[in-house]
C-alpha cells in the first residue's frame, strides 16, 4: 500500500480534537509493507510534521532516522506481527472507557452500532505501560479481537484501515459513555446475545463494515 502521512496526521488530529487523547498522550501507526510509520515519542499528536513520522522495521524493530518512536512502539510491533491482515493501530486514553475499565467493569452492548461493528472486546489488567510485558499481553489477545481495553491505562484498536481503527475507538468510547450515564439514571438494559447477533446479520451493517476497511 501507499502510506499517506497526511492521513496519519489527519487521524492524529482527530484523536486530539475528539478528546480521545490529551496533548502528547496516545499514539498511532500504519503498516507500509515490511515497515510501519509510528508517531514520535513526546510529540503533541496535532503538531507532528510529515517528516517526523518514524519508520520502524516490523520484523527487527530497527528504527530509521534520529527521531525516537512512541514509547509504545513494542505494542504496535506485536500487533502487526500477529495480525498480517491489519494496516493500522491506534492507542488512546478515552475518558469513559478508561473509567469503566478501571472500575473493573466490562462495556456492555446497549445500542445497535456497538455489537454490530465491534464483535468482541478483550480486557487486560493493569500492567506498566511501554513495557515488553504489556506488549506480550496485547499480542496474546489481538488475534481474537480488534479492541483491547487496558484497565487503568487506555484503549487499543486495530483495523484494516485508519478509518476502521478510528471508528472502533469512537464506538468503544461511546458505548462506555452510554453505559456510565445509564448507571447514573437507572438500571441499564443490555442487549441480549441473540439481539446482538441479529444486528450483526443485517445486510446494512455488513455493507457499512466493508466500507470502513478502505480509507
Amino acid at each position: 500500500m501507499v502510506v499517506s502521512k497526511q492521513a496519519l496526521s489527519n487521524y492524529a488530529a482527530k484523536l486530539v480534537d475528539t478528546g480521545l487523547v490529551v496533548g502528547a498522550g496516545g499514539n498511532l501507526s500504519v503498516r507500509d509493507g515490511d515497515e510501519m510509520y509510528i508517531s514520535p515519542s513526546g510529540f503533541d499528536l496535532k503538531e507532528i510534521q510529515e517528516d517526523q513520522w518514524v519508520k520502524v522495521n516490523i520484523t527487527t524493530g530497527e528504527v530509521e532516522g534520529n527521531i525516537k518512536p512512541s514509547s509504545e512502539v513494542l505494542m504496535h510491533l506485536e500487533c502487526f506481527r500477529k495480525r498480517p491482515d491489519i494496516t493500522a493501530v491506534l492507542h488512546a486514553h478515552p475518558s469513559y472507557s478508561v473509567s469503566v475499565g478501571s472500575a473493573e467493569k466490562d462495556i456492555p452492548s446497549m445500542f445497535p452500532d456497538f455489537p454490530a461493528m465491534v464483535k468482541q472486546v478483550r480486557y487486560l489488567d493493569y500492567m506498566i505501560p511501554t513495557t515488553q510485558v504489556l506488549a506480550d499481553a496485547v499480542a496474546n489477545v489481538i488475534t481474537e479481537t480488534d479492541v483491547v481495553i487496558m484497565r487503568n491505562h487506555g484503549v487499543l484498536t486495530v483495523g484494516k484501515s485508519l478509518k476502521e481503527a478510528y471508528f472502533f475507538m469512537q464506538l468503544t468510547e461511546e458505548a462506555a459513555k452510554v453505559y456510565a450515564i445509564s448507571c447514573m439514571v437507572g438500571t441499564p438494559r443490555v442487549l441480549t446475545e441473540g439481539e446482538c447477533q441479529e444486528l450483526r446479520d443485517l445486510s446494512s451493517e455488513k455493507y457499512r463494515a466493508k466500507l470502513l476497511k478502505n480509507d
